[in-house]
């Protein structure tokens, strides 16, 4: 199984958007920000011309990144999973992902600091960040003998900046 694994593209400001008395969870992306997934949903296609599904936080902000993301792949299914909101564990989202026996390419769309442990303990084994992704930013791992933890590859890791070159 492969995962692509990106974090949503800039959203409103928190300080901001708390003005409107709405909930967090529904702080939209800016139109900077859809336009930057735009070109960054573009580059993944072509760098991985084929996903499975795309399963996103319920969050706002991540799930309008994951529709962007599956507008570029065409027939994407988008899948809202509360494990890829802040706050879950790892394990829950290992556990979610063992659950998705016929996909081999999962696109995991969420937040910061989660994605970044969740990549490194499925790296390492240990849930201490070895990288960071930025708002927009992709990496891609690999499974080789099956899922677990300390059992992924990376195969590559592009900041948002790097992608939108790409596109």
């Amino acid at each position: 199984m492969k995962l692509l694994i990106l974090r949503h593209a800039p959203a409103e400001a928190r300080e901001i958007y708390a003005t409107t008395g709405e909930s967090d969870e529904l702080r939209p992306l800016t139109d900077a920000g859809r336009k930057k997934m735009r070109k960054a949903a573009r580059a993944l296609n072509a760098l991985l011309p084929y996903v499975d599904l795309a399963a996103t936080s319920p969050l706002a902000r991540a799930a309008e990144s994951a529709q962007i993301l599956a507008d570029a792949y065409g027939e994407l299914k988008v899948a809202e999973v509360k494990q890829l909101a802040p706050g879950h564990t790892p394990e829950s989202v290992l556990t979610w992902l063992k659950t998705q026996k016929k996909a081999d390419t999962i696109a995991l769309i969420g937040h910061e600091p989660d994605l970044s442990r969740l990549v490194s303990w499925l790296l390492t084994g240990k849930k201490k960040p070895v990288l960071e992704l930025k708002k927009g930013a992709a990496c891609l791992l690999e499974f080789a003998d099956g899922l677990g933890h300390g059992k992924a590859t990376l195969l590559w890791a592009l900041a948002p900046s790097h992608l939108r070159k790409l596109a």
